[in-house]
This record gives structure tokens, sequence and C-alpha cells, in this order.
């Protein structure tokens, strides 16, 4: 590849038609979020088309990261989906999640499993497949009912602590 290669590139790109510059927009996968505990704020493109961005995806493994510990794990992409798909089907596109919970490392989870009887021995946090969220200006109960609709990955609705866990384990929901 040469100097002209690229430059072509550029110029093709920026003379691309309104309806191409808009559709590549338009399957660009953006998420806002701001984790309750470390009071962090993200908002990111993670995906665009088909492809997720490996500098986003870092970027989430660290923002999910066991705030108790500071220990990171790749995080499942397919949960990244969840959480999109879950805002589009609400038509809360610009909503942003606020974060109760991601990666849990194992003496987290062991820490808090000695406290509640609601933590999972395996839980799916410590392997980067679970999360527990709320969508700010939305009841916990929509997303609940969104994540139960889209039939993908565990549902768990807690009310009196007003969140949703959602995984991308086997199919299956609890609580309320």
């Amino acid at each position: 590849m040469n100097r002209r290669y690229f430059l072509g590139a550029g110029l093709a790109v920026a003379t691309a038609p309104a309806w191409a510059r808009r559709n590549a927009s338009a399957n660009t996968r953006t998420l806002s979020l701001h984790h309750l505990h470390t009071d962090e704020r993200l908002h990111i493109a993670y995906r665009i088309g088909d492809h997720y961005q490996r500098s986003a995806l870092e970027r989430l493994n660290h923002f999910l990261r066991d705030f108790r510990t500071g220990d990171e794990i790749r995080i499942d992409p397919q949960l990244f989906d969840l959480l999109y798909d879950v805002k589009e089907h609400l038509g809360h596109s610009d909503g942003t999640f606020e974060i109760v919970s991601g990666y849990r490392s194992p003496h987290t989870n062991a820490m808090l499993r000695r406290t509640s009887s609601a933590v999972a021995r395996r839980s799916l946090h410590m392997s980067g497949k679970a999360i527990d969220v709320r969508l700010a200006d939305l009841g916990s109960r929509n997303i609940r009912d969104a994540a139960v609709t889209l039939g993908r990955g565990g549902v768990g609705y807690y009310s009196r602590s007003d969140f949703v866990h959602l995984d991308t384990g086997q199919v299956r929901r609890w609580g309320a």
C-alpha cells in the first residue's frame, strides 16, 4: 500500500453519498454509563457494524472492573449488545445506564456471599458475563420487561434494591 492508496481512500470516504455516511452512523453502537460506586462516566462507541472496537472494549473492561480490588477481566462483548438492545427496545437510545455491579473478583464475590444470600457461588459476574444496572429516568421494571422480551440470557429483577441483573448465560429469569 502506498500514499496514493490512502489519499484515494480518504477522498472516497469524504465524497461518499450522504446515505452511506448516515448508514455508517446508524450502524454504530454506543453506550452511556455511570458507575455508581466510582462516580465515573463513560460514553463510548463500542461497535461499528459487525466490528467491535478493541480500544473501546479495553476501556469498558477497565470501567467495569471490580471497584473494590481494582481487578479487571475481559467482559463479554455480547453483554454490551444486550444493554444496547434493551435501551433501543425501550426507545431510550440516549439513556444512561447506572452501573450497580460489573465484574466481581472471586474474593469480592466470596465477601458478598457472606453478607447476602442473593449472591451466587458461581456468579457470572466473576467471568465478565453479568452486570447489574438501572436506566436513568426509567423504572427498573421496564428494563426487566424489555430484557425478558429479548429472550437472551438471565434476567433478575431486584425491586427493593431497584436494579436489574442481566447476563449472557442461559435464558432464565427470577425476581418479581
